[in-house]
């Protein structure tokens, strides 16, 4: 498995890095464009009711953390998400939260980093 790095969607990766979208939701006043997202997996992103009942809380975070790995156990979307990083290098998981610390991209970096 390639390199694997996460981003605030709104801002730009290096040339030639494969992003990953992995928010339920559109981040707000952006562009498809301006996003410049090669990969947009909706399902991979928490629930809405976990992102919901987490809100960005710092407290909340491990707990959050052990729910949305629950979440993701045998999903579709998490098989997707590491064959798309099984198959580009680097690869950045991008999301839209202002926390660069307890997000959802977070988690994913960490379990993808785990299966190397």
């Amino acid at each position: 498995m390639g390199t694997v790095a996460i981003r605030r969607v709104y801002e730009p990766s290096p040339e030639g890095t494969f992003r990953i979208l992995v928010d339920r939701i559109w981040p707000r006043g952006l562009s498809k464009e301006k996003a410049a997202v090669d990969l947009w997996l909706k399902e991979a992103g928490p629930s809405t009711e976990l992102r919901k009942w987490f809100g960005h809380e710092p407290e909340r975070f491990d707990e959050f953390a052990e729910k949305y790995r629950a979440e993701l156990k045998d999903s579709e979307a998490y098989a997707e998400l590491t064959a798309a990083v099984r198959d580009h290098d680097p690869v950045e998981l991008v999301y839209s939260a202002h926390d660069t610390e307890h997000n959802q991209a977070v988690v994913l970096a960490s379990l993808l980093e785990g299966k190397r």
